[in-house]
């Protein structure tokens, strides 16, 4: 049945491919660890359309005191041969124990483009604190981060968006179900306004469910919606996505 449903899934939907977002905690995988991804479609005919997407993650878990990882993905595409997708993304963050199961601090650097909402470059460093919430479902867990970052962001047409220096506060929820072995769903918010200036902000809102085909491989269905107060000229307040991809983890 499962193979039934791979097979289905491969030959009907857009597979496309995102680093997974269930919270990552200390002990969850001890030792260096990777996620691979990567999405291919092409259509010819009635429809002319290329879409690409890769991403990886490695980690490392001491399982005692911190884990750390880097991230990076991109994205390409094109309709009808004209280019309707150009970004990259690369994250790295460093999460250290400040007592035995609660609280965490936080490092985290990460770079990005983005063609299509006019982002030549943008450079961001942060820290913050992460709090596990107790008492939750059996199996599942959740966390509430609040930290700062300062951020630089240079647009393709300066003269329409000058580029920006900003020192935005960063909260964010993470929570996450387990219901078994290779079946899991996840949810993430962050929001993120401008220190001085809070009608000006960031908000993003992500679920995933994971659900495990063949040892190592998974099948992932995730739906965001991310939005900004204050976009650059020329770009909408807001993006919904809905994605299925396969995840290999090793």
């Amino acid at each position: 049945m499962k193979f039934l449903l791979l097979i289905t899934l491969i030959t009907t939907q857009y597979v496309f491919a995102l680093v997974t977002i269930a919270p990552v905690e200390i002990g969850d995988k001890p030792g260096l660890s990777s996620t691979i991804e990567a999405a291919l479609e092409t259509k010819r005919g009635n429809s002319d359309t290329d879409d690409y997407k890769a991403s990886a993650r490695t980690t490392y878990d001491s399982n005692e005191s911190y884990v750390a990882w880097v991230e990076v993905s991109g994205a390409y595409g094109k309709a009808n041969k004209e280019e309707n997708t150009n970004k990259l993304f690369s994250h790295a963050r460093y999460i250290r124990a400040i007592t035995k199961e609660t609280i965490r601090g936080e490092l985290f650097l990460q770079l990005q483009n983005d063609e299509f909402k006019e982002i030549k470059s943008r450079a961001l460093g942060g820290i913050g604190a992460r709090f596990k919430l107790h008492g939750i479902w059996q199996n599942s867990r959740g966390f509430l981060g609040l930290g700062a970052f300062y951020e630089d962001i240079v647009y393709n047409n300066p003269l329409l968006n000058p580029s920006e220096q900003n020192i935005r506060a960063n909260a964010y929820f993470a929570y996450s179900i387990n219901f078994n072995k290779s079946a899991s769903i996840a949810y993430t918010l962050y929001y993120q306004p401008k220190v001085n200036d809070f009608s000006d902000n960031v908000q993003s809102h992500e679920v995933e469910l994971k659900l495990g085909i063949y040892k190592n491989l998974f099948l992932k269905f995730a739906l965001s919606y991310d939005t900004d107060s204050k976009p650059p000229v020329g770009v909408r307040k807001y993006d919904l996505t809905q994605n299925t991809s396969f995840v290999f983890s090793f």
